[in-house]
């Protein structure tokens, strides 16, 4: 269905929600590849890393109900991250568990210090890549959250190396500038 290529994640997300599989297909069609490469960064096995993309396709289509308060992409990708979460933590043996435990009972209080820290860091940073022009946005997310190189941005997208190039060098440039100025502010609040 050429028809459906032409709508947006969005529009697409509406109509699948409204029943319509052609739409729900052409959503797979768009993530599905991408999915895949980014599970297979975090777990080790092919056909699990399948297993756990159709799991969120399953979801997706049989929940008509869902809302999704950001774009469809980075509901996609949230999604398998914890799903991937939820595979690891079965996939645990306990000594892990102890171990982490051990760790935290020794450096408590910093790490958890830290850890809040280097969220709201982190959800800034969210914040203004979320920001960023849309075909920026996706290469940057591409190349920082899925660990996808130029090339392959480029094969993916249908681009010259030399634009992902330049977009990734626009879009380092624009966060750099805007979190300058946040990191300047943090050490200034930091030293009083």
């Amino acid at each position: 269905m050429s028809t459906y290529k032409s709508l947006t994640d969005h529009e697409l997300f509406v109509l699948m929600q409204d029943g319509d599989k052609y739409a729900f297909e052409e959503i797979y069609e768009r993530f599905n590849g991408l999915l895949y490469i980014y599970a297979c960064k975090m777990v080790p096995d092919r056909e699990d890393a399948r297993d756990i993309i159709q799991e969120i396709f399953v979801y997706l289509w049989s929940n008509p109900n869902i809302q999704i308060k950001s774009q469809l992409s980075a509901y996609l990708y949230t999604a398998v991250r914890y799903k991937i979460f939820d595979w690891l933590d079965k996939n645990k043996s306990k000594t892990n568990y102890l171990q982490s435990l051990e760790d935290f009972s020794q450096k408590g209080d910093y790490v958890t210090d830290n850890y809040i820290r280097e969220k709201e860091f982190a959800s800034i940073i969210e914040k203004e890549v979320n920001l960023l022009p849309p075909k920026m946005r996706v290469i940057f997310e591409m190349s920082r959250q899925q660990h996808l190189t130029q090339r392959e941005i480029a094969e993916i997208l249908h681009l010259s190396d030399k634009t992902v190039k330049k977009q990734m060098s626009n879009a380092l440039k624009v966060l750099r500038l805007k979190l300058t100025s946040f990191l300047l502010l943090a050490i200034i609040l930091f030293i009083r």
